[in-house]
């Protein structure tokens, strides 16, 4: 490895041996879990210690900060809920750029806008780190079993640099382009999501008022063309009426909020995708943003007059 002027090791060469991982919540935490086990050295940091402690009886490592967990990584994972986490995180006082070393990658795996995904590239650059934007799609249970969809961004040598690394994570892992390319895949990702748990919640709600036998109409509609990995994993939460958060509303708005912005800003009209931002946004109104996205049914209830207070 080289050192740099400025006294930093330069990490852009050679294979990923330790990991910084900010962020271990319902999605963070098991992925840094899964690196652990994939024999990867895991530093974590998070402001809840209960995460951090869950991470080190894993196998983990614990830091008390973003500077401390950074300092000898070759690579940083960030995790979290937004753009102002990720910015404060990346380009805040103490953050990751001012004590990361130089040469060292960083991925952003949270979801987050395109513009803010180039800007961090941008800023990344200057401080000598290699930047992918790296989001995933496959929820609680995709983190858990490590089989997560990600769609990465940046160049493509520090795509092949993290290859091993992802493929710890995932089992689709594919390069779809420079910085913002994976944001901008991930934002289609949730629109189509979005849209499913939608049409499943309205047909659950047609099926019910209608009489139907609902676990055999969904079991017959899984095996058809309307099955999908949205019904196979939301049918029971519906059913059971089960909406402890795998992938919160709160969430999702945000992603919808993405989207819509995105398409602006490009010039894409999305009819459809623009209503169930608003069907969300309804429900984080009427009390339900900490639910799962699943609980977009209880929205299609209010509407036809079948609310539950349950």
């Amino acid at each position: 490895m080289d050192r740099n002027l400025d006294g930093h090791t330069d990490t852009s060469h050679g294979k990923l041996r330790s990991v910084a991982f900010i962020g271990l919540g319902i999605m963070g935490g098991p992925m840094a879990a899964n690196l652990v086990r994939a024999g990867y050295r895991v530093t974590g940091h998070n402001r809840s210690r209960a995460a951090v402690d869950r991470l080190v009886e894993a196998g983990g490592h614990a830091a008390g900060s973003v500077a401390e967990a950074v300092a000898d990584a070759d690579a940083v994972i960030t995790m979290l809920p937004a753009d102002a986490e990720v910015t404060e995180v990346v380009l805040g006082e103490g953050g990751v750029l001012q004590h990361a070393r130089a040469g060292s990658l960083l991925i952003d795996m949270s979801t987050i806008s395109p513009r803010t995904a180039v800007a961090l590239a941008e800023a990344g650059r200057e401080y000598g780190l290699r930047v992918l934007d790296a989001p995933v799609s496959g929820g609680e249970a995709g983190a858990i079993e490590g089989v997560l969809s990600i769609m990465a961004g940046g160049e493509d040598a520090d795509f092949e640099r993290a290859a091993p690394l992802f493929h710890a994570l995932g089992t689709t892992v594919v390069h779809v382009g420079p910085p913002g390319a994976g944001q901008t895949v991930k934002a289609a990702n949730q629109l189509v999501v979005a849209v499913n748990i939608q049409a499943l919640a309205e047909a659950v709600v047609f099926l019910e008022k209608a009489g139907a036998d609902l676990p055999a109409a969904l079991t017959v509609l899984g095996g058809g063309l309307a099955g999908s990995t949205v019904l196979n994993r939301k049918k029971d939460a519906m059913l059971n009426r089960d909406f402890a958060p795998g992938f919160r509303i709160d969430l999702h708005h945000k992603d919808l909020g993405i989207v819509t912005d995105t398409a602006r800003d490009t010039g894409a009209v999305l009819p459809t995708g623009t209503l169930v931002a608003q069907l969300l946004s309804s429900c984080r109104e009427n009390g339900e943003g900490g639910l799962d996205h699943s609980a977009l049914l209880r929205g299609v209830e209010r509407l036809s007059g079948r609310a539950r207070t349950d």
